[in-house]
């Protein structure tokens, strides 16, 4: 697990829902959960990584402006994205968002290498961000470096998974050409959220068809719908590309509770969706998985706990849903102010009827299924309805 204060200290103004307050109470409520402490836990730091390690996915001239407007936060660059509502300018904004990057890859390093079986870093999974500017909350692409850097080790096959709400843009393109990377991003549809982007019909560029993966959700969906779509669509995808490490996005804002989106997904069906990802690393990728965090703008009531869900059963410590939350984290959260949860669990049953069990063109998510399946299982050799 890496973890820092420094991780948390972006600073996109008051009001902006990338607060780093999510992150600030993810590591106080592991910590009182005992998940930093766990046995064949270790807790490391971060750095700040290099530009040469920056641009092996970003252009350099980028990362040149980056560093300009982290020295002077009046300085407006909005052919790089910097300075719009969005992305707003901060002081040490450069720093920050190479720490995360650098975390990730430390992460990617550590799977690979055998010195950790799974490895998580809550403040990553910065998905947005393009080689040459900054998008939807994100300066650096620490996914996409992370992944490269994998490749770069000599890893064949990289599979890599985003459950956020928002398409997975930037990984996306970043690997678009690539048949060594296989991106699924499974999202409320372009139609009702930012980006606009990621349909079935997107697939991969030239000699990499059936690389990209898009399952447009509609707005509205529940637990039961969007689990059925993560069995449906990533298990089987998975198991026929046979990656050598697993990367998963574990955006948060697919809650029923998020501010920014319109998906209705519960805290005990985001810890299922974990913990069958955890279990498909163990079946197709020896154990190599690699965990970030990503979206999630409620920022007291879901995100810590999702994170620490995904925390505990990445230290193979799983966090029982009826476990109460501790005393003292509800303590900090009400003295500041806020409403603090009282367990772990929405109290859903996670609940989903697998795609074998029959599928039905008329009901909108399955159809939005189906769609993603005919795109891309062919290129796989699986065939849409049944497998």
């Amino acid at each position: 697990m890496v973890w820092d204060d420094a991780l948390a200290a972006h600073d996109f103004g008051p009001g902006h829902p990338m607060a780093p307050l999510r992150l600030e109470l993810t590591a106080r409520l592991a910590r009182e959960l005992g998940l930093f402490s766990a046995p064949g836990v270790r807790l490391a730091g971060v750095r700040v990584a290099s530009d040469e390690l920056l641009t092996t996915v970003h252009d350099p001239r980028y990362v040149a402006a980056v560093r300009r407007a982290s020295a002077d936060p009046r300085r407006v660059d909005l052919a790089h994205g910097l300075g719009t509502d969005d992305d707003p300018v901060f002081a040490g904004m450069h720093e920050t968002s190479a720490r995360v990057v650098a975390a990730t890859v430390d992460c990617a390093d550590a799977v690979w290498s055998g010195q950790a079986e799974h490895a998580v870093n809550v403040s990553g999974g910065m998905h947005h961000a393009m080689p040459d500017r900054a998008s939807g909350f994100c300066i650096y692409n620490d996914l996409a470096v992370g992944i490269n850097h994998l490749l770069e080790r000599g890893a064949r096959r990289v599979a890599y998974v985003d459950l956020d709400v928002h398409h997975g843009d930037g990984v996306e393109a970043a690997f678009w050409d690539d048949p060594r990377v296989m991106t699924i991003s499974l999202h409320e549809s372009g139609r009702t959220l930012f980006p606009g982007t990621g349909w079935p019909e997107e697939t991969g560029g030239p000699g990499a068809e059936g690389s990209a993966v898009n399952v447009a959700l509609p707005a509205g969906t529940a637990d039961a719908g969007w689990l059925r779509a993560v069995h449906a669509v990533v298990h089987p995808l998975v198991r026929a590309f046979r990656p050598e490490v697993l990367v998963t996005q574990h955006g948060a804002d697919a809650h029923a509770q998020d501010p920014l989106a319109n998906l209705a997904v519960s805290v005990d069906a985001q810890r299922a969706a974990a913990r069958s990802l955890h279990d498909l690393a163990h079946e197709v990728c020896g154990g190599r998985w690699v965990a970030t965090g990503g979206g999630g703008y409620d920022l007291v009531d879901v995100v810590p706990r999702v994170w620490s869900h995904l925390l505990g059963i990445a230290a193979h410590a799983p966090v029982a849903p009826s476990t109460p939350v501790p005393r003292e984290w509800r303590d900090f959260v009400t003295a500041a102010g806020w409403d603090a949860p009282e367990a772990m669990t929405d109290g859903a049953p996670a609940w989903f009827s697998p795609w074998e069990a029959g599928a039905d063109p008329a009901d909108p998510l399955d159809r939005a299924v189906l769609a993603t399946r005919r795109a891309v299982f062919p290129n796989h050799g699986l065939d849409p309805w049944f497998d």
